[in-house]
């Protein structure tokens, strides 16, 4: 008799298990695949959206002609346009929430077809205006005539309204649609970005667009954070336009209100109000990012809040903002105390206040012209509070502040914020100048910073500003009043403002202040807008073209940072010799060994000369070098090899 033995029929026996459990386990795989796959089917509801169509043929109104039902009539030959030009769209109303796994579109088929599509955005909501809505999907490249092109969508969230907004512009114009998911609640584990960055998502009821500075329009404002557990805020509230110059640009900027406070991303402050900054005419889309930083270094003591962030109104793509604090009295904002209309005498009249030495002062309620001709509104107390002796206190008190500068106006404050506008160039900095004033104390505060757009070597007037012998604003800025007069009693004439002025520049060098430093930050930047940037320009193809106030057409995104990131080495060394600062003036103080030097820790080299040489003592040629390393600096000789 043959017998197997006992360890190979052992093998056996373990290999035809593992088998059976194989088979088995991919049986349940093609079922569970199978079952997906059945109830991730192609949606079918009532057709909902835009009524109003466009007749090409008759150039009309139609209302039976090219209408929203050919989105989903499964004829690429038929299309949906609409009437109107912008904020159009056709849907599905799926009866029940459904979560949304894949879209599918396909441009209309004609010439400009495949281009209508981009930046055509999904949405799904559970009210049928849609004011709850969510975004699903936007479309990044052209799409194929009489082809479906399909892409997933990466939403756990279920809904029963689903819809395609057009782009700006095109009248919708699509020829069909297909949404494919499984009818579900879902959750809100899962939600979509436009990009990498933040999205702010706002509705507003019957679909008004904000047309000034003054009507407040009711809105559900969305704000999808960061990525890892999806972060959602939607509230209630309002949106308007704001700003001044920055307004008459097709990009518009708004202001955004909470009915109540709210914790807005990583902000500090719990507001109500938020600004969402256009930044039309900044092709790097980073500049007010990178003057925020250099405040933050400067030690000023309020940087308001900012962060990149991609938006959509009533479904259609805006653009990348900057969303960033209100400017106003608050908690973590500019923290004085805020008054009330009773606070009419004794130390409770003495403040708080918050005023703007502003060029649009004309324009506002609350302001005056003080002794030395400066316009200037009153921002704090609000013109629906302030009292006409709290308008009359801080009238009196600014006038004083002017002329008894030495004693009423804070020489710090003003000097660093005088520092910031010059190291970043900003030809705005006298334009507008943010002061207050605190309650039982007699001396005016200058800050926050704000308003960046045409620093870092974005402005035709005083490009390029290192060829200028003197202070930016002494050479082309932009003064308001007699602000120029002003600054340079303090700045220029005055021994003292000069003396200071060279102290805390040295300071600053020394401690927070260095070229490659501010350089290591701006690559940061540009990599965190790629993808935003990408789709921004886009929206809005202005790469090629002047826009505002720029000097120079730079042709592309990376070199539009290339030349900030260039200038940024330029006048950091062009402030060294105005202010007569050497890096290696205090050599002889120094340490000539590496013992305060975390040398696991950022650090930066300098040469004797200033220059800066890197981050890697290993890599440098024989020689003496200074080592800075926070407030730390060491002397250290780089021996023969």
């Amino acid at each position: 008799m043959n017998t197997m033995p006992s360890f190979r029929l052992a093998v056996c026996r373990r290999a035809a298990g593992q088998l059976k459990r194989l088979t088995t386990g991919l049986l349940l795989l093609i079922l569970a695949t199978g079952s997906r796959a059945a109830a991730d089917e192609l949606l079918k509801g009532s057709v909902i959206g835009t009524v109003e169509a466009w007749d090409y043929n008759r150039s009309r109104m139609s209302t039976t002609v090219n209408t929203r039902d050919m989105a989903f009539d499964g004829n690429p030959s038929t299309f949906f346009a609409s009437n109107e030009r912008s904020y159009t769209w056709t849907g599905l109303d799926l009866g029940r929430p459904h979560v949304i796994t894949r879209v599918g579109w396909m441009p209309r088929n004609d010439s400009y077809g495949p281009k209508r599509v981009l930046l055509g955005v999904f949405e799904g909501a559970n009210r049928a205006d849609f004011m709850d809505a969510l975004p699903l999907y936007i479309i990044g490249t052209q799409g194929t005539i009489g082809s479906m092109s399909y892409d997933s969508v990466s939403c756990s969230m279920g809904f029963r309204y689903v819809r395609y907004v057009g782009p700006a512009d095109a009248r919708c114009n699509i020829a069909e649609l297909e949404f494919y998911g499984h009818e579900s609640r879902g959750d809100s584990a899962r939600l979509y970005r436009l990009t990498n960055l933040p999205t702010v998502s706002i509705h507003t009821e019957n679909g008004v667009i904000p047309y000034d500075k003054v009507e407040q329009i009711p809105a559900q404002l969305t704000v999808i954070g960061d990525s890892g557990t999806a972060q959602l805020l939607s509230e209630h509230g309002t949106i308007r336009e704001r700003g001044n110059f920055s307004r008459t640009f097709p990009k518009k900027p708004f202001r955004i209100k909470f009915d109540s406070k709210q914790h807005v991303l990583d902000a500090p402050a719990k507001a109500k109000k938020w600004t969402l900054l256009n930044n039309y005419g900044d092709k790097t889309l980073l500049r007010n990012l990178m003057a925020f930083e250099l405040s933050r270094r400067m030690g000023m003591p309020y940087t308001p809040y900012c962060r990149a962030v991609d938006v959509l109104l009533n479904g259609e793509y805006k653009g990348c903002y900057q969303l960033a604090d209100q400017v106003e009295v608050g908690k973590h904002r500019v923290d004085i105390d805020k008054m009330t209309p009773q606070d009419n005498s004794g130390t409770a009249l003495t403040g708080g206040y918050l005023v703007e030495v502003d060029a649009y002062a004309g324009d506002e309620i609350s302001m005056f012209y003080s002794s030395l001709g400066n316009p200037v509104t009153i921002h704090s107390p609000s013109d629906d509070s302030i009292s006409s002796q709290q308008s009359a206190y801080i009238q009196t008190q600014f006038n004083q502040m002017e002329s008894q500068w030495q004693s009423r106006l804070d020489l710090d404050t003003f000097l660093r914020h005088f520092l910031l506008g010059e190291l970043s160039g900003n030809t705005d900095t006298y334009w507008s100048v943010y002061m207050y004033k605190q309650r039982d104390n007699d001396t005016i505060y200058t800050g926050p910073a704000w308003d960046f757009d045409l620093a870092f070597e974005n402005d035709s007037r005083t490009y390029p500003v290192c060829s200028k012998n003197d202070y930016i604003y002494r050479s082309g800025g932009s003064c308001v009043g007699n602000m120029k007069y002003f600054v340079d009693r303090i700045a220029v004439y005055s021994a003292v403002g000069r003396a200071r002025l060279q102290q805390l520049w040295a300071e600053l060098r020394q401690q927070s202040l260095d070229s490659e430093q501010l350089v290591a930050c701006l690559d940061s930047l540009e990599q965190q807008l790629q993808q935003s940037q990408q789709l921004n320009f886009l929206r809005w193809p202005i790469m090629r073209e002047y826009v505002h106030q720029n000097p120079r057409i730079w042709g592309s995104y990376t070199a539009e940072v290339q030349n900030v990131r260039r200038y940024i080495r330029d006048r950091m060394a062009w402030m060294d010799r105005k202010l007569g600062y050497d890096p290696s003036s205090d050599i002889d103080g120094l340490q000539n060994d590496h013992a305060d030097i975390d040398y696991s820790q950022t650090y930066t080299i300098h040469a004797l000369s200033g220059t800066c040489c890197g981050h890697d003592i290993c890599q440098l040629p024989p020689g003496l070098y200074i080592i800075r390393q926070g407030k730390k600096a060491a002397k250290v000789l780089v021996p023969m090899k």
